[in-house]
């Protein structure tokens, strides 16, 4: 009965934990995002003024047709890419699948910044690319934009789609395709009438994910987008414009945001709930081997997704060793870059690892905590803490961090220009990812294993630190590995927090491309670029389980 009672105390502490969590670091800061939405920033009574403005002005509503063109196209051409290089990889023999797989998922952790960045270094007024297609007489149109905003974010998010449809056509039953196939129907036919069918939820949950980032972006259409203003950059611009008084555009945006969001993810759930699509999986796919002119095709194919989403990443690694004149390259190469950086602004990179540190700390101890809580504990309080946790996965890192120094800017917590706030917008926006790769683990983890130490005398306490946490220790270390990864690379939300001493890497990377200092942008973009390829390598050689986390979430 006492070991019951202490059993129940411990989970149902961390259990409220959880929840306080949610409701200081989501709930209230989203809510006073509310509720400045319907206050008149004159009088300060309620009011739907800034609905009315919003919805009146065609500045807003160009925004917001805006950010659903760059969504929308950057969804559909991550598809076309993401499409054909996961259904290749997986149903045939294409030599350096898994290097190919590192190489999109290095894409798509890199900050979208760099990215965009690097595609003006090539494409912009001046770009290297531009001026050697102008010599032989070839005029591209502009990159600023909105063909350079989705180009830029359909090459980083596609592998969203690619690994999650290569997951799903490996475990569909192979006797429906070759049931079509008997019937007399050509492959691709198969292809659009059974194959697709069956890995639809699938296609559809990459496809959301690629959505909301897209939607969400703050860097690429910033840097790359000139005066194509989406929902993201318009918070950002009304919030620095109302710094001085109530945010009541920026969180009326903000709103608008999160609604889009919210929208999706509703038809998402909808469009994958309409049809059954499982099968018996006695009959797995085999992957086969093509030849002659066809695997030299698929090849080719597979080789130039990767590297075109890739160039952008190597483009960035030739200029940071340029040498440099100010903000002009000069002839040459060597490490002036690298020097200015660790001279004049290692500040800035010590504190991109301290915050990033300590946010994963955090994430780790937290997450596996409430991770465990979610996996064995399936009572009523746990149930609704599970949705809310998933709340920053729909709220977008911009909506986020007018929301922390809104709320976190007056008493009784008062954090503004602080460097706690940046590290626990890190921590509350990557959290979920530590609860997820915990949950999951522990389903591959026999309970009976807890419950033998507890029938042996063992506290539940001590059970979980001596039998499950060992288990775990896998998936808690991928979890906190792509927790870190994606809170260095960090900048929608950190950029409305930070003040002069608090700077980060993605920061000064983002106002150094502003400014034209492009030499020390691409050194500190080297530098994320490597800690992010040399984590990626531990997760996928010692522990195998940082894909499937990331792209969970």
């Amino acid at each position: 009965m006492t070991l019951s009672k202490k059993k129940a105390d411990i989970w149902s502490l961390v259990t409220f934990g959880g929840f306080a969590i949610v409701i200081v670091f989501l709930i209230y800061p989203l809510s006073d995002v509310f509720k400045y939405s319907f206050v008149d920033k004159e009088t300060g009574a309620f009011s739907l003024s800034n609905w009315r403005e919003f919805f009146s002005r065609a500045y807003y509503i160009k925004a917001f047709v805006h950010s659903m063109v760059i969504a929308l196209g950057t969804t559909f051409f991550a598809a076309l890419l993401g499409i054909p290089l996961g259904f290749f990889t997986t149903r045939y023999k294409i030599r350096g699948t898994t290097l190919l797989t590192t190489l999109s998922v290095l894409a798509l952790l890199s900050p979208t910044f760099i990215g965009a960045y690097s595609w003006i270094t090539m494409l912009g007024n001046n770009g290297f690319l531009r001026n050697l297609l102008a010599s032989i007489g070839l005029k591209l149109p502009p990159i600023y934009g909105p063909a350079g905003i989705i180009l830029a974010d359909a090459l980083q998010y596609y592998p969203f789609i690619s690994l999650m449809l290569a997951g799903s056509l490996m475990t569909i039953d192979r006797s429906l395709e070759e049931a079509s196939e008997n019937l007399g129907a050509r492959s691709l036919k198969t292809f659009f009438s059974v194959t697709l069918p069956l890995v639809l939820p699938s296609l559809t949950g990459g496809a959301l994910i690629v959505f909301m980032m897209s939607l969400s972006n703050f860097g690429t259409p910033a840097i790359i987008g000139g005066n194509y203003r989406v929902l993201a950059t318009v918070a950002y611009e009304r919030f620095t414009s109302e710094i001085n008084e109530s945010p009541g555009m920026a969180s009326t945006v903000s709103i608008v945001l999160m609604m889009c969001a919210a929208v999706v993810i509703v038809l998402q759930t909808w469009a994958s709930s309409r049809r059954k699509y499982a099968s018996m999986l006695v009959n797995r796919p085999v992957v086969k081997k093509l030849k002659g002119t066809r695997s030299f095709l698929a090849h080719l194919l597979c080789y130039f997704i990767v590297g075109l989403s890739m160039l952008p990443l190597a483009v960035i690694v030739f200029y940071s060793f340029r040498n440099t004149n100010g903000p002009v390259f000069a002839s040459g190469f060597g490490l002036n870059s690298y020097r200015q950086i660790f001279y004049d602004v290692a500040k800035t990179v010590i504190n991109s690892f301290v915050y990033s540190f300590i946010a994963v700390i955090l994430i780790a101890v937290i997450g596996t905590l409430i991770g465990f809580v979610i996996a064995r504990k399936r009572n009523l309080a746990v149930k609704a803490l599970d949705p809310l946790l998933m709340i920053p996965y729909i709220v977008p890192g911009t909506v986020l961090g007018i929301g922390f120094i809104v709320a976190f800017n007056r008493q009784p917590i008062y954090l503004a220009g602080t460097a706690t706030i940046i590290i626990l917008t890190y921590f509350i926006r990557r959290l979920p990812y530590s609860v997820r790769s915990a949950a999951s683990i522990l389903k591959q983890i026999d309970p009976a294993l807890e419950e033998a130490g507890i029938n042996l005398g063992s506290s539940p306490g001590r059970t979980f630190r001596t039998i499950t946490l060992p288990l775990m220790k896998s998936g808690i270390i991928s979890g906190a590995i792509m927790s870190w990864v994606t809170s260095m690379n960090e900048l929608s939300a950190s950029i409305l927090l930070y003040v002069g001493k608090t700077m980060t890497m993605p920061i000064k990377i983002y106002l150094s491309v502003a400014d034209g200092y492009f030499g020390t942008a691409s050194a500190m973009s080297t530098i994320l670029l490597v800690v992010t390829g040399v984590s990626m390598f531990i997760v996928n050689k010692y522990f195998n389980r940082g894909s499937d986390t990331f792209i969970a979430s």
